[in-house]
Order: structure tokens, then C-alpha cells, then sequence
């Protein structure tokens, strides 16, 4: 199986999203990477218990991608080694009607994992800079000051909220929180295989919906609002990661491998030591233990 290279997968530049892979062979079969996953989870999921007792540090998975990329999939199959308590997982739908009295980023904030623990955003507070765009009349239920009509929202204003969003990231960064940020690439092939599935499969129907096929016809609009997005936020301190996802097997395989890589270099994350007070009294405690 071929190494997992972070430089292969994180932006460091300016991307344009046509013409970047949406498979990735890493010249392994479905068992080595399913034991290869395995593995890495089981790892992650050690290196959660250490975060946990450490308490210094959280960390912020956030996974986009369009209809049918595997965000479910991954969440499912990356963290099933992990403890309950450890991580939360967040699936963020259309805003409710508390929620739109708060300013768009107050749900996602109230969200976070606190240190210790992961959390994971299946969709993101990107969809602000994303469905909004494609529809920006979605804003005018946001009741903004200075948004009254259409014509209000232009180059500027988003210009502003990709600002807002990257002051949200440095914040949480700065406060302790470990941020990734992965968008699973999918082929517009690919989607139209998978929703043929849905509903050629009568366990998969109930995922399907008539407006799935609305949105699958605005795919250039929405490729378009990922580059713009992802240009836009891409940041040492909060990287944005192109996972290839055509292949569901390997792309789980691919953002496991990302977030152990990179947490190891945390190398101040461990248990912490028993006061030397408690150390010099281990065998006194083992045997009253033993005696009771």
C-alpha cells in the first residue's frame, strides 16, 4: 500500500476544483485498506483517551462535500474505535427559527467540542458561503440590518463573511482547538451513479429527494462556491484538506491518516502524572486495596 503523504491532500495554494482528482489509488485491496483502517482508528482512538486527560486541546473536524460524497459513511467508519464520551458528531440542517434570531455562526459556536474531545461537523458553518451563494435568497431570512434586498448582497458582502469566518477559526485555534477541514471531492459521474442506487435500492430510497436532482443541476454553481470558499479560508491554522472520494474505501482511509499524522506532532498530548505525593504512596494505597 502506498504511503499517505499530508502535502498530496492539503491546500497550500490557490486550487481550481476542475481537473482535481476525484480518485485516488493507493494501490491496496479492499482488505488492506479496511485493515490499514482499522489501525488508524484504533490509534486515533488512543490518542483520544490521552486528549481527554490532557484537557488542553480539542479538536474540530469539519466535512463538506455535495450530495451523495460519503460524509455519513466516513463519520461512521473513521470514529467506531472511539470512546462515546470522546467525540460528538453535529449534522447541521436549515437553520431553525431560535437559531436565525443569532448571528449564522452562534449555532456552530455553541457546538464546539470542549477540550478533550472531538467534534465533528457534518456540514459546516461553510454552508453559509455555500448554499447562501448558490441561493442567495436565504439570506433575507438571516433579517440582516443592511441586507433588504438582493441587490444588497454582492461580491462585498461575502468578501466580509469569509473575513468573519476566518476570525472565527483563529479564535477557536488560539483558545486550544485543533481544526481539519476536509472536502471530499467527489465526480459529478460519480453522484449520478450513487443516486441511481438510491433509487434502485429500496434500503437506500429514504435518502433520496426530488430536490437532490434540483441541486445536482446547479453542480457547476456549487463547484464554483467550493474553490471561491476554499481559497478564501485555507490557513496554516485551520488547513483545508482535497480528500478524493469516488472511492469511499480510500478516502476514509485517506482522512484517518491525515488526523493521526498530524496530531502526532502534538507531542506535548499525554497523560498527565500523579503528584509526587500520590507516586510515593502507590504501594500503601495497593495495599489497603488488597486488604479490604
Amino acid at each position: 500500500m502506498k504511503e499517505i503523504k499530508i502535502e498530496d491532500f492539503k491546500i497550500s495554494e490557490k486550487i481550481k476544483i476542475d481537473g482535481t482528482k476525484t480518485k485516488f489509488d493507493l494501490d491496496a485491496s479492499k482488505k488492506e485498506l479496511k485493515k490499514h483502517l482499522k489501525k488508524t482508528r484504533k490509534e486515533l482512538g488512543d490518542l483520544q483517551d490521552k486528549l481527554y486527560a490532557h484537557g488542553k486541546y480539542a479538536v474540530l473536524i469539519c466535512i463538506q462535500g455535495m450530495d451523495t460524497a460519503g460524509k455519513d459513511s466516513l463519520i461512521r467508519e473513521v470514529f467506531k474505535d472511539f470512546n462515546a464520551r470522546g467525540v460528538i458528531v453535529h449534522s447541521f440542517k436549515t437553520p431553525t427559527a431560535l437559531e436565525k434570531r443569532h448571528d449564522y455562526l452562534w449555532r456552530h459556536y455553541i457546538a464546539l467540542p470542549e477540550r478533550g474531545k472531538f467534534g465533528v461537523f457534518n456540514r459546516t458553518h461553510y454552508e453559509n458561503v455555500l448554499v447562501t451563494r448558490v441561493h442567495p435568497e436565504y439570506i433575507l431570512g438571516e433579517n440582516l440590518p443592511d441586507v433588504n434586498s438582493l441587490e444588497d448582497i454582492d461580491e462585498d458582502f461575502w468578501d466580509e463573511r469569509f473575513q468573519q469566518i476566518n476570525n472565527f477559526e483563529k479564535t477557536i485555534q488560539q483558545n486550544g482547538t485543533i481544526i481539519f477541514k476536509f472536502f471530499l471531492n467527489l465526480s459529478k459521474d460519480e453522484q449520478k451513479h450513487r443516486q441511481l442506487r438510491r433509487l434502485d435500492k429500496p434500503n437506500k430510497n429514504w435518502k433520496f429527494s426530488p430536490g437532490d436532482l434540483d441541486e445536482r443541476e446547479l453542480w457547476g454553481e456549487y463547484q464554483k462556491c467550493y474553490e471561491d470558499a476554499i481559497n478564501h479560508t485555507a490557513n496554516p491554522h485551520a488547513p483545508w484538506y482535497l480528500i478524493p472520494c469516488d472511492d469511499k474505501k480510500t478516502s476514509r482511509v485517506i482522512v484517518a491518516d491525515i488526523m493521526l499524522q498530524e496530531l502526532k506532532k502534538y507531542k506535548d498530548i499525554k497523560e498527565p502524572e500523579l503528584d509526587d505525593a500520590i507516586k510515593d504512596k502507590i504501594s500503601e494505597y495497593r495495599e489497603r486495596l488488597k486488604n479490604d
